[in-house]
């Protein structure tokens, strides 16, 4: 069961489970409600992956419907991860009905393969200019050259993050979302990755009609671009790159991998989404174009997130016969949680991540819900947030107490998305609360309105 089946096909699924016909299910997360009689197990893979949450209403996460199911059905749950989830580690240790099974090594015996980190800014220094550091360079020819197959991460897709005009300063950005539009080389065209608005790229300046624009950032069409250039005299090396542009068709990743798995030297790049799952015996190099993509990203999971990509996209390498390989470039070497994950250390990783989710109040040492509101008027959506935020502060001071906090309203970090001006109040309770019960008639009890919608996500997993 997945969203790339049609109507048809998916009736025809659930039917056959309905009636016994089918006594497994394999699919995405919707999968969990099919209708299945003596439920006895439930495996959820990657148990750390952010898409198992539901952005939209009914807002929930497949892992803790999964674990309401078994234990309403008397199944058994099994969570698997390389690089499991903070919430789940802990619940390990809190819930006498949860256990922690550690497969310290790879299931055929193969070791890990070295990681090293490589520091961009001194690589700057020394006069190279390229995305691609010389130790990964030379690691990437001596791998194609031995007729063996590298995989290269960048966790952002089209040519540049965005264009910038060097006399004006002006960036181009989306009218709908309050972020700048990234530059496509395929097309020629600047697109916005949240709503998906594509407009032509400009030739000169629409402030000042400058032809200086300068496009900064790179994303997977530009590495591809850079990289076919510093392999055009290896012309017998297949170049695939895998991202949402290349991927958007149906079985595209299945003739992708197809063409990466043929034999003779190879090289796969993109994004997030080759960071796992690959099981190739020949490839000998994995390469992390730029670890820093989103370690800063406003969000309190950032790090975890980073050392979690670094350490699954590190497992491609070395599977097979022939040892592996990982050069991590990063402009913060100094930062723990690469470090961390080049030294596969989780519990280094923790020692410093832990003591600040606790100081700062947030999950697994406390819960989380954000209501959002959002509407086409600045004005008015402020408006409802911070009314909101008053009532919230009333039930904290009046209700629940002062083991409860509110961060009050504020604009989300992206303010406008797809038209719509986005704020958010924050709200932070013991992690043991019933936060639903709590915030549920401030949300039912709010005076309708005509062009702002009001939705509150408990535990979400990003703030953005």
């Amino acid at each position: 069961m997945h969203s790339r089946m049609t109507a048809a096909e998916r009736f025809d699924q659930w039917e056959a489970v309905r009636q016994g016909e089918k006594r497994v299910v394999v699919g995405a997360r919707s999968a969990l409600f099919c209708p299945m009689e003596r439920l006895g197990l439930i495996i959820i893979d990657e148990e750390h992956e952010n898409t198992y949450k539901q952005e939209s209403a009914p807002r929930y996460h497949a892992r803790d419907v999964a674990a309401w199911m078994a234990k309403r059905h008397g199944a058994a749950l099994v969570l698997g991860s390389a690089t499991p989830s903070i919430e789940s580690l802990c619940r390990c240790k809190a819930d006498p009905l949860w256990h922690r099974i550690a497969l310290p090594e790879r299931a055929n015996g193969k070791p890990l393969p070295e990681v090293n980190v490589i520091d961009m800014a001194k690589e700057f220094s020394k006069g190279s200019r390229s995305m691609f550091s010389r130790s990964l360079t030379e690691a990437l020819f001596r791998a194609l050259d031995a007729g063996r197959k590298a995989v290269l991460l960048l966790n952002q897709r089209g040519f540049a993050n965005f264009v910038l005009c060097r006399d004006c300063g002006y960036v181009p950005e989306c009218p709908t979302c309050s972020v700048s539009l990234t530059y496509h080389e395929r097309g020629n065209k600047l697109v916005c990755h949240h709503c998906g608005r594509q407009v032509s790229a400009m030739p000169t300046c629409p402030v000042c009609g400058s032809p200086y624009l300068k496009k900064f950032g790179a994303g997977t069409q530009r590495v591809e671009t850079e990289l076919r250039k510093l392999l055009e005299d290896r012309p017998q090396t297949d170049i695939i790159r895998m991202d949402a542009d290349t991927t958007a068709t149906r079985d595209a990743h299945e003739r992708l991998l197809g063409q990466f798995g043929k034999p003779g030297p190879a090289v796969l790049l993109g994004t997030q989404m080759i960071a796992k799952g690959l099981d190739f015996n020949d490839v000998v190099l994995v390469g992390v174009i730029n670890a820093d993509t989103q370690l800063k990203l406003p969000d309190f999971r950032s790090a975890e997130r980073t050392f979690a990509l670094i350490e699954q996209v590190a497992g491609r390498a070395g599977r097979g016969d022939f040892e592996g390989r990982v050069l991590v470039q990063t402009y913060l070497p100094e930062s723990y949680a690469i470090q961390s994950a080049a030294a596969y250390d989780r519990r280094r990783f923790l020692l410093d991540e832990l003591p600040k989710r606790k100081l700062l109040r947030y999950p697994p040492y406390a819960r989380l819900a954000n209501i959002l509101v959002w509407g086409d008027s600045s004005s008015e959506v402020r408006e409802v947030a911070q009314a909101l935020a008053v009532r919230v502060d009333e039930v904290i001071r009046d209700v629940v107490g002062q083991q409860w906090e509110s961060l009050g309203a504020a604009p989300c970090a992206i303010e406008r998305l797809r038209g719509h001006y986005r704020w958010h109040i924050l709200i932070k309770a013991p992690a043991d609360a019933d936060i639903s019960a709590a915030i549920t008639p401030v949300i039912r009890k709010r005076r309708a309105h005509k062009s702002v919608n009001v939705a509150c996500d408990v535990d979400p997993v990003s703030l953005l």
